[in-house]
């Protein structure tokens, strides 16, 4: 047996969106059939406000609706430092840390190879030009821990490295609240390689 036509399109139109599978878009389709109108409305509603309304920042490529972003308009933001995230999603995360007061600059993905992402498919080139122009001493690298994370920080390490800004990676480790025995070989090892002075 099969859905009828509307199910069957929304769950392909839904299968296109990361993380989601045929089992995931069905169980979402049932849901929204026992769901009110007026919330399925508002939901249609909220998915063309933000395609309408949300663009990326022209200081740090970041989303927001405003240009430049909340974070690049803060006069009590810290321009001497930049962090450099792969998404918007990992500047959000910082700033919700609460531990840092500078600015960011979103590169918009990580190198990878394989999905056909290279260094000039990301926002490496703007953020060289902005580090050249002067005024920002320390670029802080936050890219992830993984093989395509680690790839992109030792890129832009490369070519950020005759600028005159010093450049730092963030610190990989042990996770706060968690045990060694609970800790594989690799994060070990990178904790204690970035070990600082007590």
């Amino acid at each position: 047996m099969k859905y009828p036509l509307s199910i069957s399109r929304l769950i392909e139109e839904l299968i296109k969106l990361p993380g989601i599978g045929p089992r995931s878009a069905e169980r979402i389709v049932f849901h929204l059939l026992k769901t009110p109108l007026q919330e399925c409305t508002r939901l249609s509603e909220a998915i063309a406000e933000v395609k309408k309304k949300i663009h990326h920042c022209s200081v740090c490529y970041s989303v927001a609706e405003a240009d430049p972003c909340p974070v690049c308009s803060d006069p009590g933001r810290d321009p001497r430092t930049l962090c450099v995230v792969e998404r918007p999603a990992d500047m959000m995360a910082v700033e919700k840390s609460g531990g840092y007061r500078g600015l960011y600059h979103v590169l918009m993905g990580k190198i990878a190879p394989l999905d056909g992402v290279g260094p000039d498919s990301l926002r490496i080139e703007e953020l060289v030009r902005r580090v050249r122009k002067g005024g920002v001493d320390e670029v802080i690298i936050a890219t992830g821990s993984d093989v395509e994370g680690e790839a992109t920080a030792l890129y832009l390490a490369r070519v950020l490295k005759p600028l005159p800004a010093k450049v730092t990676r963030i610190a990989h480790g042990i996770p706060m609240g968690s045990s060694l025995d609970f800790s594989d070989g690799v994060t070990i090892t990178r904790a204690l390689d970035g070990r600082a002075p007590m």
